[in-house]
């Protein structure tokens, strides 16, 4: 049986008695695409993926599916069904998935991506590729058109995801996005790797590297693409599968860009991170010992939002400010601590709330100006999430708060606002760490 017998004119058949084929999406190697609906009261779109049981292993294929529906990330497309079917006298698989209005190979004829783009594009690829290797699965078909968007997310493809460590799916035609080894051994991360490395060229230039998978050459990298992108790409294309770069190397090369700060109006006042766990405890200590000295005792009065109440980026809620008490003398002076005027809840997508299995945790750090103005906001901690880290970034830039003084001077601050986003709720605790 040949890719042939997956036909776009099989549009109004029902696959399995629940899923009806309402429109061809299109069709590759050994596979077809259509849209369907996933059956309840609620309608809701679906991509159902038909592949001839004799193109692979039906049981192992279908194994492979039972093993992804145990997976979860926001950056992985759902898999909601699986299962056989028969078409007139054709067998089939089926994989039935979230609906992607568009994907990257839809994108890139009409023009590459900025670098910009491609940093916005890499941070959920890279964060879903983690999750998988570090759960014993490779993606196996990292490629332009496995990368979707779905509802303003990006998401990886998931009917390919194979356990690392054992042969892969027979593929009758190789592409450039299949590493050298992929024919003859065993799938590790460093597939996907070289895939990453592949597609990132392709991203930035339209056209993957020249490669002839006849030689042992590797891949042609053009040197119009900018730095860190080329040498990322080069890494990532040894044909050596461990010569080549990990992920650990590819994020690591991108973290001058991971912290997308605000434009600051004045020079900034902030503490390295690797010194702020031990600044803070020292100045908790000084804090509870000339207290303990002078005998001062004071009460605050702290106000909070209810719990669970959820506000859009675009509204300030305005908070109680908490007072800090008598000011203690330190090294800089007696010193003063700021408070929180206004907060900023994130605006977030009731499909990203859904797609939460536990807690996202996001820690943004704020730098805060004499006037109570944040001058600046940074990832402290961006979490397993791009869409959550942007959300309470944006959020973060927009707090206010009651400036910390010196001496009786008012002076810039800094602060961390720990985001914990679940299923039903969004919480900030904000801590001053600075001065």
């Amino acid at each position: 049986m040949n890719t042939a017998a997956i036909r776009s004119d099989w549009v109004g058949r029902v696959i399995d008695g629940r899923f009806t084929l309402l429109q061809w999406l299109g069709g590759s190697e050994g596979s077809g695409v259509f849209l369907t609906e996933l059956p309840g009261d609620r309608t809701q779109k679906a991509a159902i993926k038909l592949i001839p049981a004799a193109a692979l292993d039906p049981e192992a294929g279908l194994a492979g599916w039972a093993a992804t529906t145990t997976l979860s990330h926001p950056h992985l497309m759902h898999l909601f069904h699986a299962g056989r079917c028969q078409i007139d006298d054709d067998p089939l698989l089926y994989a039935v998935t979230e609906y992607a209005e568009e994907d990257l190979s839809q994108i890139l004829p009409e023009r590459p991506l900025t670098p910009t783009e491609t940093r916005e594009m890499l941070d959920p690829v890279l964060d879903a590729l983690s999750y998988l290797h570090e759960r014993g699965f490779v993606h196996g078909r990292l490629k332009p058109s496995n990368i979707m968007v779905v509802e303003n997310q990006l998401k990886l493809s998931v009917d390919s995801i194979e356990a690392a460590g054992k042969y892969g799916k027979h593929l009758s035609t190789l592409s450039v996005y299949d590493a050298p080894e992929r024919a003859t051994e065993v799938l590790l991360p460093a597939t996907d790797i070289w895939s990453l490395g592949i597609t990132l060229v392709e991203a930035l230039t339209q056209h993957p590297p020249v490669w002839d998978r006849s030689t042992n050459s590797e891949p042609v990298v053009p040197q119009s693409i900018p730095l860190p992108f080329s040498e990322i790409a080069q890494e990532c294309l040894r044909s050596a599968p461990l010569r080549r770069c990990t992920l650990s190397d590819v994020k690591a090369r991108l973290e001058p860009a991971r912290f997308l700060a605000v434009p600051a109006s004045k020079p900034r006042r902030t503490v390295p991170a690797k010194l702020l766990v031990p600044v803070l405890v020292a100045a908790v200590l000084v804090v509870f010992a000339v207290i303990a000295a002078l005998q001062l005792r004071t009460r605050h009065n702290r106000a909070s939002l209810p719990a669970g109440e959820q506000q859009p980026v675009s509204a300030i809620a305005a908070l109680p400010t908490q007072p800090s008490g008598q000011g203690a003398p330190t090294s800089k002076g007696v010193v003063m601590k700021g408070t929180v005027a206004e907060r900023v809840l994130p605006d977030v997508l009731a499909s990203a709330y859904k797609s939460i299995h536990g807690k996202v945790n996001v820690r943004v750090r704020v730098t805060v100006d004499p006037g109570g103005n944040v001058s600046s906001a940074t990832l402290d901690s961006p979490g397993p999430s791009k869409y959550f880290a942007k959300v309470a970034l944006e959020a973060g830039q927009h707090w206010r708060f009651k400036p910390a003084q010196v001496d009786g001077q008012v002076v810039s601050s800094v602060w961390i606002l720990q985001f914990m986003f679940t299923q039903t709720a969004t919480e900030v605790s904000p801590a001053e760490v600075y001065p």
